[in-house]
């Protein structure tokens, strides 16, 4: 029973350990501008140019699903502003606001997107799919020699930016998650029908089980923007720590 609903621990999971090391990082890296700038508007300018790929397909996914379901859309910014709350916002596409099953689709097309973005990059560019095969089946050498071999790989250094940038900016926005928690509701109350009238057991049967895969698959490919950003909070960690006992300035 337990294997039947695991992909929804691991997609959690996942997705925890994504936001937490999503803003350390972006934390560190602004931070390090800041030392080096001294100057809050550059560093903004920097920050926004560096994660530009991202919120350009974050934005344009809202975009386009919204023009999907009909939905009425004004403009479309990527130029980075401070928000009356005090949070960087890099860009933004204004949409109208229309019942609670298109506002949370049009807020999840970025995570789509992006999780489409890492799927292709890791199975058409990196081969990861062989790394994993190799891995799953304890072939430990073998993986070590892929896994060295990988900077090899044609444009690798740009795949992984890409993939960096947009896993990095691919995460819901508070306001993009505005209309989930209605919508949470209300399938929560349609599944409890459903299970009152007894399609219980035709449901765990027919749907649990692909749809437990999917997640899995899910928590896969976001694992690999989770050693995206553990690997690279390690050097702008220590450069920070370097720059704030060089220069005496830090950022609390």
């Amino acid at each position: 029973m337990l294997n039947t609903f695991d992909g929804f621990f691991w997609v959690s999971l996942a997705l925890v350990a994504l936001l937490f090391l999503q803003r350390f990082l972006h934390r560190e890296i602004q931070t390090i501008f800041l030392i080096v700038t001294r100057n809050p508007a550059i560093t903004t300018a920097v920050f926004s140019l560096i994660f530009l790929p991202g919120v350009f397909l974050h934005e344009l996914s809202h975009l386009l699903m919204a023009k999907l379901l009909g939905i009425r859309t004004g403009r479309f910014s990527l130029i980075p502003q401070v928000t009356p709350q005090g949070k960087l916002q890099l860009g933004y596409v204004e949409a109208a606001r229309t019942d609670i099953v298109r506002d949370s689709l049009v807020g999840f097309a970025p995570l789509l997107a992006g999780m489409v973005f890492i799927a292709f990059v890791a199975v058409e560019r990196l081969h990861l799919v062989i790394l994993w095969d190799t891995l799953r089946n304890g072939q430990w050498a073998l993986f070590l020699l892929g896994i060295r071999t990988l900077p090899t790989v044609p444009d690798f250094w740009l795949w992984f930016y890409l993939t960096f940038a947009v896993s990095s900016t691919m995460l819901p926005s508070e306001s993009d998650r505005h209309a989930w928690a209605p919508l949470g509701i209300a399938a929560a109350l349609l599944f409890l029908l459903v299970l009152l009238a007894g399609a219980g057991p035709w449901m765990l049967e027919r749907l649990a089980p692909p749809f437990n895969q999917f997640l899995r698959g899910t928590a896969l490919l976001l694992l690999v923007s989770i050693l995206l950003h553990a690997i690279l909070s390690i050097p702008f960690l220590f450069l920070h720590r370097v720059l704030t006992r060089l220069t005496g300035l830090d950022v609390q």
